[in-house]
């Protein structure tokens, strides 16, 4: 009767401590979602206006992608060109969970072909990288279809990320799966700004 009880204590104490870690990382992802101005606590971004960037509905005429980009917690980078202030580049992306993991997914990146090639997408990449950094996210995550190599030469090749394990692999038949979902883990730091803020 007594070991009875000793392994249904230790089996309630490891379900209270997996509730209290999934709590912990709810919290964390809520108190990102709820920064007004994610990019306030990234100086240089700021001080030196590279990018501009704001909320923007575009205004899709696809119904679902309208949605998508209109939820609250949809947040936008949009790097506008220095002299006609024309938008070159957007980046939609959102702090959730995936897998019990906090991440900071990017759901898209557009860059116009006349600002390709010249650093914009890597920079991009390197802010949202710092946002999951200042807002300890485990990762940034992302989508990428199997048909674009050179969106995946970008990725794999440049900015080091893998193939995530939660992506599909090894479908029956290749056209099962038109898509990979890569990821790069964000390196641990102490405290969380997110958690000061709270």
């Amino acid at each position: 009767m007594g070991r009875r009880t000793a392994k249904s204590k230790e089996k309630r104490q490891k379900k209270l401590q997996e509730i209290s870690r999934l709590k912990a990382s709810i919290a964390k992802v809520e108190a990102a979602n709820k920064l007004e101005d994610p990019l306030s606590m990234l100086m240089p971004f700021k001080k030196f206006e590279r990018n501009g960037y704001e909320a923007s509905d575009w205004g899709w005429s696809d119904r679902e992608k309208k949605t998508e980009m209109t939820e609250d917690k949809a947040w936008y980078l949009i790097a506008r060109d220095l002299d006609s202030k024309k938008p070159v580049a957007c980046v939609h992306f959102r702090f959730d969970l995936e897998c019990d993991d906090e991440v900071l997914y990017c759901y898209e990146i557009q860059i116009m072909p006349e600002a390709r090639r010249k650093g914009l997408g890597k920079f991009l990449m390197q802010i949202l990288e710092l946002l999951a950094h200042k807002t300890d996210m485990k990762k940034v995550m992302l989508t990428i279809f199997k048909h674009n190599p050179v969106g995946r030469d970008f990725f794999v090749n440049k900015l080091k990320y893998s193939v995530d394990e939660i992506s599909p692999q090894t479908p029956l038949f290749e056209e099962e799966y038109c898509y990979e979902i890569l990821s790069k883990i964000m390196p641990e730091k102490k405290p969380s700004v997110v958690e000061k803020a709270t």
